[in-house]
């Protein structure tokens, strides 16, 4: 027999403990301590339900001790974390024939052997593990139910309390342990060896004499998280019941649809509010309140978290911060990331029916509806009838990018978190499921077979959740995104606390208008080849490329030129006075080549070539390896006059941007793939004597700040040197991951995921940052680049920054900012502001790299 300190009777100075005896043990002492009217209750720590799972009995006469004499209870469970979920609750535990016959006579023959038979019923399904078809019996009486359970068993119904309780903990504490409910809680992030409390509970009967019955009650709506009294009430019922029973239910407050608990027991909902609002500011928090009613007095049972939506749980943390119930920090910390990024989007209803006909990664939140089409013309051909479209493809290119800015949502059947479609669609806000594998997409047919065998035509309506990964069939109910009062005024307290910069990655005047609504502090990064994806721009760009001579290359960037001036003029005015970084054109060239017949058609004409001139000329420019080919500053030095002409666009764009008496733009200029110090030498020589010339033209003086793009291995190694000639180094994490790895990020999609499964990697290295390799290099650069320039700014602009994980690891580095895609910058706000609640003084100190 087990030692009896290893279960509590819950008092206000019991030694109950969370991490000991489960969330509903703690909760239940504290409303005890509130002075709420709970029944007794015993609880049982994690460490004896473990040894109970293990068949050892524990001291069932000590326990039932504290419930007196002809003891009824109940078996609850208690997880650490409520979100964990545990086995469902056992009622009435103690119901034999001698105690249906005492109670008799105190609640009712017919109450007394209806609880009987509510215990018996229970017991076979939830302990005894048998189908309820048993009971189907005209007529059934706890006599004739405990016959069934005989001949089903071949043995008697247990009778004793003790053999009863003992067979109930067992079941209980063994369900807990099983694979499913262990895969279940993993799922929502408990530890594998995490363990279960259960807690032991008088009964409140809520059947008999009086009013009696069984109900919940909340204080707000779960959508919106604004004040409402919500629940329903069952006379002659018990647990929730009344939640199973709506049909039944009474309404809780006056509602012209029926009779309510507020006109029928005007007392005991006078009592339900005064405890919810006890519950509220001792607990500092909105509870869902469980109650029984027996014989007309009142009982609370247990209380839970009330649940809400994304929306609902940024309202309420804001309300009960205005209310002075909990501080400012703690509301900032109560919202995690995710919820976040659910409210900037729309979302499926939480009640909506879904025909699932697609699984995948979760790779960019958010729903979207539209008609299904298979290529970038269909979804460009969608947008201009005005209808909306779910782009889906084996997997996508940069050739699909006009047809991603065009449609709705994204799907594929390959690629991961940090595939093309997946950094695409969070950079555009578009929800994606990616890696959706089963399907088969027949392009020239234009169908979709998905594994159930139906078939989906273009222009079939589908539903995209990217929130998570699902794709259905038809158009499924959405709610708005949430970006209203309470989501602002708690975005407004994060910036106040938080201690490292946030930007945003903008690479067009549009993306720059979003990065303001969601109050980015700059632009980070402004991908300057990105603006040529338009048709028109497109052809113009290939031209410059095709060019055989300086002279014909010259032309077709000045065309270019007004095109680039307007954009960053646009961008420049948007932001002002808030700084903007442009990087210089860092194509890879294959991204720019036409690959269809049609497009090579296209620019065969505006150059008035043929058709095997212009292929003779793809064959010349293709590369075998294009990341790590003629890109970047590599372009820049062997063709200056892309750089030269981006160069004196930005001048002119801040120079027509800078209002008149106002302070000038001094525009942050960024060179990318760099790799030695020598390619920043020659690059700023040539936009030095730009600058120069422009300002001559202009008659103004021209300020900017130059800095480089750390994505290079080499680069972070050798920072110092490179130091010397920049004023910031910006860490292009996605590429710097690529190549300290020699992994492809658009590939690694098909086998990361093994990889994480086998401990390979404990993360996608291109999801979290890898902070043990990257992260080594970036410490080194960041210590070797301040060492020659002290007041160096230092950020990270890939898709890292806007990882909660990677900022906390920026932040210990102690650079300036991070910069993120726009979606991504409220996120990444909240999640510095939560770093620096936490761990306010964290130095760079702290990290110990080795000497340069």
């Amino acid at each position: 027999m087990l030692d009896s300190l290893n279960f509590e009777l819950i008092t206000p100075t019991a030694a109950i403990q969370r991490k000991l005896h489960g969330a509903r043990a703690k909760c239940l002492q504290r409303l005890i301590r509130l002075e709420m009217p709970v029944p007794e209750t015993v609880a049982l720590s994690i460490p004896l339900v473990r040894a109970i799972a293990a068949g050892q009995r524990p001291d069932l006469s000590g326990i039932l001790g504290h419930f007196g004499s002809w003891p009824v209870i109940s078996v609850r469970s208690s997880p650490v974390e409520p979100d964990w979920g545990g086995p469902g609750t056992i009622l009435n535990i103690g119901m034999n024939r001698a105690t249906e016959a005492y109670l008799s006579s105190r609640i009712g023959a017919d109450a007394a052997a209806a609880l009987h038979l509510k215990f018996i019923k229970s017991y076979a399904l939830d302990v005894a593990r048998l189908d309820d078809e048993m009971f189907d019996i005209p007529d059934l009486t706890p006599d004739r139910a405990l016959e069934a359970y005989e001949t089903e068993m071949d043995e008697p119904f247990p009778q004793d309390i003790e053999a009863q309780l003992f067979e109930v903990l067992k079941s209980m504490s063994r369900a807990w342990e099983g694979t499913s409910a262990r895969l279940l809680r993993q799922s929502k992030g408990a530890p594998e060896n995490a363990g279960i409390g259960l807690v032991v509970q008088r009964m409140a009967f809520g059947l008999g004499k009086g009013e009696s019955g069984a109900g919940v009650i909340h204080f707000i709506n779960s959508d919106t998280g604004k004040r409402q009294k919500v629940g329903r009430y069952l006379s002659q019922a018990q647990g929730r019941d009344a939640l199973s029973n709506e049909g039944q239910a009474m309404y809780l407050t006056r509602d012209k649809r029926g009779p309510s608990l507020e006109e029928t027991q005007p007392d005991i909902f006078a009592d339900l509010e005064r405890y919810g609002a006890i519950a509220r500011k001792g607990l500092r928090e909105e509870m869902q309140i469980e109650f029984t009613l027996e014989g007309g007095n009142l009982h609370i049972l247990d209380a839970l978290v009330t649940p809400r939506s994304a929306r609902a749980r940024v309202a309420v943390a804001v309300a009960l911060a205005d209310d002075k119930v909990i501080a400012r920090e703690d509301a900032v910390l109560r919202i995690d990331t995710k919820t976040v990024a659910d409210l900037l989007h729309r979302q499926v209803a939480p009640k909506a029916a879904r025909d699932v006909i697609l699984t995948g990664f979760a790779a960019s939140p958010g729903a979207a509806c539209g008609k299904l089409v298979f290529n970038t013309v269909a979804a460009q051909a969608a947008a201009a009838r005005g209808e909306a479209s779910i782009l889906i493809r084996r997997e996508t290119s940069p050739e699909d990018i006009r047809g991603m800015h065009a449609a709705r949502g994204i799907v594929t059947e390959r690629g991961g978190m940090t595939s093309h479609a997946a950094v695409i669609a969070r950079g555009l806000g578009l929800p994606c499921v990616s890696g959706a594998s089963g399907m088969e997409i027949d392009a020239k047919a234009r169908i979709l077979r998905i594994p159930d065998g139906r078939i989906f035509s273009e222009g079939d309506l589908v539903t995209v959740d990217g929130s998570t990964g699902q794709v259905m069939a038809g158009e499924v109910a959405m709610v708005e995104a949430g970006i209203g009062g309470p989501f602002r005024k708690l975005m407004t307290w994060a910036d106040k606390l938080r201690d490292i910069g946030v930007r945003a990655n903008a690479d067009t005047p549009t993306d720059a208008e979003v990065a303001l609504v969601f109050q980015a502090e700059g632009i980070g990064l402004c991908r300057t080849e990105h603006m040529f994806f338009d048709e028109d721009r497109l052809t113009v760009l290939r031209e410059a490329i095709f060019a055989s001579n300086t002279n014909d290359r010259q032309a077709a960037l000045e065309r270019l030129l007004p095109m680039q001036r307007r954009d960053f003029e646009q961008i420049f005015t948007i932001m002002a006075p808030r700084p903007v970084c442009l990087r210089l054109f860092d194509p890879p060239l294959h991204e720019f080549l036409p690959s269809t017949r049609s497009g090579i058609r296209e620019l065969a004409e505006a150059m008035d070539l043929t058709a095997r001139e212009v292929q003779m000329r793809i064959d010349d420019l293709s590369e075998f390896n294009p990341m790590l080919g003629m890109r970047g500053v590599r372009l820049g030095i062997t063709v200056p006059e892309i750089y030269a002409m981006q160069a004196r666009a930005i001048f002119e764009a801040a120079i027509l941007a800078s209002p008149k008496g106002g302070p000038a733009v001094v525009p942050e200029i960024m060179i990318p793939l760099v790799s030695a110090k020598r390619e920043v030498e020659l690059v700023k020589s040539r936009i030095d004597a730009v600058a120069a010339d422009v300002a001559a033209e202009k008659g103004v003086s021209i300020e900017y700040r130059l800095g480089v793009m750390v994505e290079t291995p080499r680069a972070a190694l050798r920072a110092g040197d490179i130091a010397m000639h920049a004023s910031f180094l910006s860490f292009g994490t996605n590429d710097m991951t690529q190549m300290t790895y020699g992994l492809s990020r658009d590939d690694a999609g098909r086998f990361m995921s093994d990889y994480v499964n086998e401990g390979v990697f404990p993360e996608d290295p291109f999801h979290a940052l890898d902070q043990d390799g990257v992260g080594e290099l970036l410490g080194l650069a960041c210590e070797r680049g301040r060492h020659v320039r002290e007041k160096l700014t230092l950020s990270v602009c890939g898709e890292h920054g806007g990882d909660p994980d990677s900022i906390a690891f920026c932040r210990r580095l102690g650079m300036d900012y991070v910069s993120c895609s726009p979606f991504r910058v409220p996120v990444a706000r909240l999640a510095a502001a939560q770093l620096a609640i936490r761990d306010p003084l964290v130095h760079e100190e702290n990290f110990d790299f080795p000497e340069a």
